[in-house]
């Protein structure tokens, strides 16, 4: 039986992967559990699933997690930041499910890669802001890192088997999100309550906002790029809206190898818990015939932070760190109404044009500059908002 951890066990990645084992009990066992703020679900989990360790974020919250339980289950309950490496580094635990949203997750996954522990990762910031630390200690303490968004389990999938030289390219694709039709004139208006009806997925806030302005295809493809070793001048994005080809890899030969299926988040997670098995789940299938297929190019007038992402990938050093701090920031700032959506993207490069990339040997320096380009986000927030 496969033990597992999961950073984010409240969230959408969450709450599927719970789906996921429920479809085989005897397979997989959840040892560890570490949620934020979503405490009475937590509890519903902790209560259905009885692992060994959990974290809240909050010490209140912990303590009150303790009073709900039955005196006589045995579960470590932690909180913050402490329990977080808690849960990725629980010595019963085989694979950790990192699922939890934003730079957050990059300490406890390079906790989890140095305790030995198979990553499966779903937190793209983790490699958009660390990736060349990240891929070098993985190598190091020889742990694998299987990819759960699924667009890198689908290249992963077109490359099972395949002689990486042999690649000529990787398209990534993306659904255009709710505006792709949008003119630019109608960008302005675009409010927190339509950016978060994506036509294809059900995800959490900031990463449906980030599919929106397609900042989340460029995290994807700062995290392609390390994840399969591959050069940016290498990586295309290619608009599918239909979102029933999550992915393709081009190789020498002239040849495309695509990974289709229905949009739904439990198969690429059923495949990196399962991988190389692949069992019989609940994850529905293709109905065919599928209809049609349609391939766009990307916007980058309307969609500028795309760009912005190769930009700061093609920069490399410390820049993708900068790219995705100020565009949480800026993001939760659209969320609680105090910029506009095309502000995003200007604001997270007023950032980046305020930096410098430099090399950054430790983690610790890495999340300095993080600290840095939020604290400096913040700044021009508040400043733009009192002109």
């Amino acid at each position: 039986m496969n033990k597992l951890s999961i950073l984010g066990s409240t969230g959408s990645v969450g709450r599927q992967t719970m789906q996921v084992l429920d479809c085989f009990p005897g397979d997989i066992r959840p040892v560890a559990l570490a949620a934020g703020k979503n405490k009475q679900l937590f509890l519903d989990q902790v209560k259905k699933y009885k692992p060994l360790l959990v974290s809240l974020q909050k010490e209140e919250d912990a303590r009150w997690l303790r009073r709900q339980l039955d005196s006589r289950q045995k579960t470590e309950i932690y909180y913050g930041r402490e329990g977080l490496l808690a849960a990725a580094t629980c010595s019963e635990a085989d694979t950790v499910l990192t699922a939890i949203s934003g730079a957050i997750g990059l300490l406890p996954t390079v906790a989890a890669i140095k305790a030995g522990k198979t990553i499966a990762l779903a937190n793209k910031e983790t490699l958009v802001a660390a990736g060349e630390l990240v891929m070098r200690l993985a190598d190091e303490y020889n742990v694998a890192i299987r990819p759960v968004d699924s667009e890198h389990s689908a290249i992963w999938q077109c490359l099972n088997g395949e002689d990486r030289y042999d690649v000529a390219r990787i398209l990534l694709t993306a659904s255009g999100g709710p505006f792709r039709t949008y003119r630019c004139e109608q960008m302005d208006a675009i409010d927190p309550a339509g950016a978060l009806k994506h036509p294809n997925w059900q995800m959490g806030a900031k990463i449906t906002v980030d599919s929106a302005t397609l900042m989340n295809k460029g995290l994807e493809v700062i995290e392609a790029r390390w994840l399969f070793n591959i050069d940016y001048d290498n990586i295309n994005v290619v608009i599918h809206p239909q979102s029933i080809i999550h992915s393709m890899v081009e190789f020498n030969d002239g040849s495309v190898l695509a990974q289709m299926g229905a949009p739904d988040m439990r198969l690429p997670i059923q495949y990196a818990l399962f991988y190389p098995r692949r069992p019989r789940g609940k994850t529905p299938g293709l109905q065919w015939p599928v209809g049609e297929l349609t391939f766009e190019k990307p916007d980058l007038e309307r969609f500028p932070s795309l760009d912005l992402a190769f930009q700061a990938g093609r920069m490399g050093k410390t820049m993708p760190a900068v790219l995705n701090a100020a565009n949480e920031v800026a993001v939760h700032a659209f969320l609680a109404g105090r910029i506009k959506f095309t502000a995003i993207p200007k604001l997270v490069n007023e950032v980046m044009q305020e930096h410098s990339s430099v090399h950054c040997a430790s983690l610790e320096e890495i999340l300095e500059i993080d600290r840095w380009a939020r604290r400096r986000a913040g700044e021009i927030i508040i400043k733009k908002s009192m002109a």
